[in-house]
């Protein structure tokens, strides 16, 4: 288990104190992620065909939305909610400004779990980012769920349990930074890359399995009939639920089976 999810046994790597400082920037950068993301592929998209805005427009997009999210915000408060915030704007508001704070907060104290605490922050910008991702899609009508309904509510019981996690790290003592290895969170990132690109194309009856058999790849403890059993069964699951229960739109054949 500690191998899937990076940490190896042994000493615990530095201080506390200097784990602060280096976790501070990391989540700094952390947040910051989706615009530096865009940035590289605006400027991939200068030698292939990739559409898109071009560097100079994601850079001043992202620069402006930064600088205006609070008073976007304000004035859509003044106008009691008639004007709506732009993607840019909410990914501020909603994902970097926290996360911002969360860095400051980082290298101001000291967490006495180290291995708690990151994971809680790292449980936290995921729900964040779930939360930014979902923040155009539509709510609860009556009782009738709607498509974005489900994501914020996993993103905030996420972003809650994140949250209990990250301070039971400040309060609490317990393990330090262990030495990582990436085997782990390589293969779950590879898997969760593979079901956005695919997911259109192969549709989610072959997408689901295959992330889910690729996130496997990740603990060397796999029992590959045990995982092929659960990967069936829980794609058959996921088909059931997001078609017909939930009534998302999400295709669950190729698409050139389609045509």
């Amino acid at each position: 288990m500690a191998e899937t999810t990076g940490q190896l046994s042994g000493e615990t790597a530095g201080m506390p104190a200097a784990r602060s400082v280096t976790g501070a920037s990391i989540i700094l950068v952390l947040a910051f992620a989706p615009q530096i993301i865009e940035l590289l592929i605006a400027l991939a998209g200068l030698v292939g065909p990739l559409s898109g805005r071009g560097p100079l427009q994601v850079i001043a997009a992202h620069a402006s939305a930064l600088s205006m999210a609070i008073p976007s915000l304000a004035q859509q408060y003044a106008a009691s909610g008639k004007t709506s915030l732009s993607s840019d704007v909410l990914l501020a508001l909603i994902y970097t400004y926290p996360l911002i704070a969360v860095a400051v907060f980082t290298f101001m104290v000291r967490p006495r779990a180290a291995q708690d605490y990151f994971g809680g922050v790292v449980l936290m910008a995921i729900a964040l980012f779930a939360l930014w991702a979902s923040s155009d899609l539509q709510g609860m009508r009556g009782f009738s769920f709607g498509a974005g309904t489900a994501p914020r509510m996993f993103g905030l019981l996420l972003l809650g349990l994140g949250a209990a996690v990250a301070v039971i790290g400040v309060v609490s003592e317990g393990a330090q930074l262990a030495t990582y290895h990436w085997r782990g969170p390589l293969f779950v990132s590879l898997a969760i890359l593979t079901f956005a690109v695919s997911i259109r194309p192969l549709g989610l009856l072959i997408t689901g399995l295959a992330s889910f058999l690729i996130a496997a790849i990740g603990s060397p403890e796999t029992r590959w009939r045990e995982a092929l059993i659960v990967g069936i069964c829980l794609t058959g699951g996921c088909a059931l639920l997001f078609p017909y229960v939930l009534g998302l739109p999400m295709p669950l054949l190729p698409r050139f089976l389609l045509q």
